[in-house]
């Protein structure tokens, strides 16, 4: 395809399936964002726009190689149509953060409230949650640098700036934008058709009001509820451990509306897990941190075990040879990765790792929950889909597929390493990193620190140095991107990471190397390795030629 590159400024490498497309406007950015959408290119998998830029992410390494040369005979100056729908937001402006933000712009309080409630906003493109949203401003009287360290927990609603965009969060959050109050306008709800209340195009107006008028709440649909509990349960959750989730492979696609793939972190462990059970390997399973994970059956359950090597004990009321209930419970200590049968009444137990992190629990048929977005997935970040599992929860099962077949044992992987070691590729803003710094990320070793999560692996070490002063303007990110934030110490993005990030990106895992992630405890050692070569698969590439 041939066409205008007007516009495109560079074009670099995210890892081994991705790239991001740098340009000269938003309104470029927009542009190619629409051309992508309408005719995408063959193995696209996700178009995410932001400030300068467009990430494109491949459905494999394979596809991704040929990106660069496609985005560069792309027509990408034609303008988007955009939905100019004005949305009014109610805002008490009391954020704890509003007299910084007067000293910062010279501006007095009520000088801050009258310019943010003064001009119309326009919606850019999404952030690092469902529902978060950029929002461009008529004036640049509102300029407010990000907190030098992010909060651990912004309160959803909050109303917000950073630089010289405002936004809301829609949930509770990690964040490091500037408060200046809030709201309660749902900005993500599932159960409407349009779950974003504010898209990109749209036009924004925040009036100040004094306080929220809540709406009495409905009554509960008793029919609803009462189907409910007609339909018959599977497994009874007694103790769910530390944090046991349900996950299946992800909900990739939806970027855009600030959705993060999510999905199981140990993929190939679920795929073994399924696998073992006759299951397809879409079909949702329990993700378990940790162990101490009780199960009990409700009803005959096949299930299998896999990840992080434990032990496994079942068990069963004790029967006296008479057949009535006897005083001391049957054990047996089933092995993992390999199907085992657990009967109605029957307790299985997860004891502690004695390597690794998670475990995965796949069942015949599947765990039934309703898909959100195409997945079962928790995405711990979000809120999407179930939520974690607590006590006296009850797990149904879908049917078994016809035809399938429980198999055989599998083979587990090899026990990890004392140090487990990494394949990267040097990432889309290594140029931000002075050589010193790039070398020593593959040079030093790195220690998982106990702030890591399903969100990242935080990373304790020498800390790295900046050459490049300033804020990165966000731009979309990657599962397996090692971004560094002020502090110097990186952070390994896994599944539920944010979509958009604001610190530089000095490299990015591969993607074959995250299942070894996944497995990395507190404490545990990890050393980058550049790939093969020392450079990325697809290199910085600019957008014209001499």
């Amino acid at each position: 395809m041939t066409g205008s590159t007007r516009g495109i400024r560079a074009i670099r490498a995210v890892g081994d399936r991705a790239v991001l497309v740098e340009l000269d406007s938003l309104a470029d950015v927009l542009g190619l964002q629409a051309r992508l959408q309408e005719d995408p290119i063959d193995g696209q998998l996700d178009v995410l726009a932001a400030a300068t830029t467009v990430l494109v992410t491949a459905v494999s390494a394979a596809a991704a190689r040929g990106f660069a040369a496609e985005l560069r005979g792309r027509d990408v100056t034609r303008a988007p149509h955009p939905d100019t729908t004005l949305v009014l937001i109610d805002t008490v402006y009391d954020g704890e953060d509003l007299a910084l933000v007067a000293a910062e712009t010279g501006l007095s309080q009520d000088g801050v409230i009258a310019a943010h409630t003064g001009q119309t906003w326009t919606a850019a493109f999404g952030g690092f949650a469902p529902g978060f949203v950029y929002l461009t401003g008529e004036t640049p009287a509102l300029v407010a640098p990000r907190r030098a360290e992010p909060r651990s927990a912004v309160p959803a609603g909050s109303v917000a700036l950073a630089g010289d965009y405002s936004a809301v969060y829609p949930r509770a959050s990690p964040g490091g934008w500037q408060l200046i109050g809030r709201t309660d306008a749902r900005m993500w709800d599932l159960d409407r058709a349009r779950p974003a209340l504010v898209r990109p195009g749209n036009r924004v107006r925040f009036r100040a009001v004094r306080e929220f008028v809540v709406a009495a709440a409905g009554s509960t649909n008793a029919a609803v509820e009462a189907a409910e509990g007609e339909r018959s349960h599977g497994i009874l959750v007694v103790s769910p451990g530390l944090q046991t989730t349900v996950q299946d492979l992800g909900r990739p696609g939806f970027a855009d509306l600030g959705v993060a793939s999510s999905g199981a972190l140990d993929r190939g462990a679920l795929r073994r897990a399924n696998h073992i059970v006759g299951n397809p390997a879409t079909a949702a399973v329990l993700e378990n941190a940790l162990g101490g994970l009780v199960l009990t059956a409700e009803t005959d359950q096949v299930l299998a075990v896999t990840g992080a090597p434990m032990s496994l004990t079942v068990t069963a009321p004790g029967i006296t040879p008479g057949g009535t209930p006897g005083t001391a419970p049957v054990r047996r200590e089933p092995p993992m990765d390999a199907p085992i049968s657990l009967l109605a009444g029957e307790t299985l137990t997860l004891g502690p790792p004695r390597a690794g992190v998670r475990s995965y629990l796949a069942f015949r048929g599947g765990i039934d929950v309703p898909p959100v977005l195409g997945s079962r997935s928790t995405d711990t970040m979000s809120g999407i889909g179930p939520a974690p599992l607590v006590a006296g929860d009850h797990l149904r099962m879908l049917p078994a597929a016809p035809g399938s077949a429980v198999h055989g044992p599998e083979i587990p992987p090899a026990p990890p390493a004392e140090v487990t070691v990494l394949r990267f590729v040097p990432g889309p803003r290594a140029d931000w990193f002075d050589a010193a710094s790039v070398a020593r990320l593959a040079e030093n070793e790195w220690a998982v620190s106990a702030q890591s999560n399903r969100i990242g692996l935080r990373l304790d070490g020498e800390p790295l140095v900046r050459s490049r002063p300033g804020e990165l303007a966000s731009e979309g990110t990657v599962k397996g991107a090692v971004q560094v934030p002020p502090s110097g110490l990186p952070v390994l993005f896994l599944a539920d990471h944010p979509v958009t990030g604001g610190y530089p990106v000095i490299g990015v895992v591969l993607a074959e190397d995250l299942d070894l992630a996944a497995q990395l405890p507190t404490g545990a050692r990890i050393r980058f390795d550049a790939a093969p070569g020392g450079a990325p698969s697809i290199v910085p590439i600019p957008a014209t030629e001499s």
